[in-house]
């Protein structure tokens, strides 16, 4: 069974590029353009995994953080924050359960083994 990846960001490249990358890689990957629709989004589809832009229009990547961090059903869900903001690293530090944190533009390879990587990890832990 694939492990599901939910890719949320707003630029419709980097979404196509991302999703691409983790299909090749052997995963099931949906995504989401918007923080408005992101919640649903995951309820909907319940990713192992998530990749979280933090520029989005309607909610930020930092807002919805938040919420994930509170709810049940996400506060345990791995995330990897993907955004061409460095300096937003510092906000998400302070959350145990982004896992990676990775500047764009990016390596896709780089992109394949952090989200192997965050998911033994998340493996590991349960």
């Amino acid at each position: 069974m694939a492990k599901k990846v939910m890719v949320i960001d707003d630029e419709p490249e980097m979404l196509n590029l991302v999703k691409f990358t983790l299909e090749r890689g052997g995963f099931e990957v949906g995504t989401c353009d918007n923080g408005r629709q992101a919640w649903d989004a995951i309820i909907g589809f319940k990713p192992d995994l998530l990749i979280l832009d933090v520029m989005l229009p309607g909610i930020d990547g930092y807002s919805l953080q938040i919420k994930l961090a509170q709810e049940a059903q996400t506060k345990d869900m791995p995330i990897i924050v993907l955004t061409a903001l460095e300096p937003a690293k510092t906000l998400f530090q302070k959350f145990p359960q982004v896992v990676g944190f990775m500047t764009k533009p990016f390596k896709t390879e780089e992109l394949l083994e952090n989200v192997q990587a965050a998911l033994n990890r998340s493996e590991t832990n349960s």
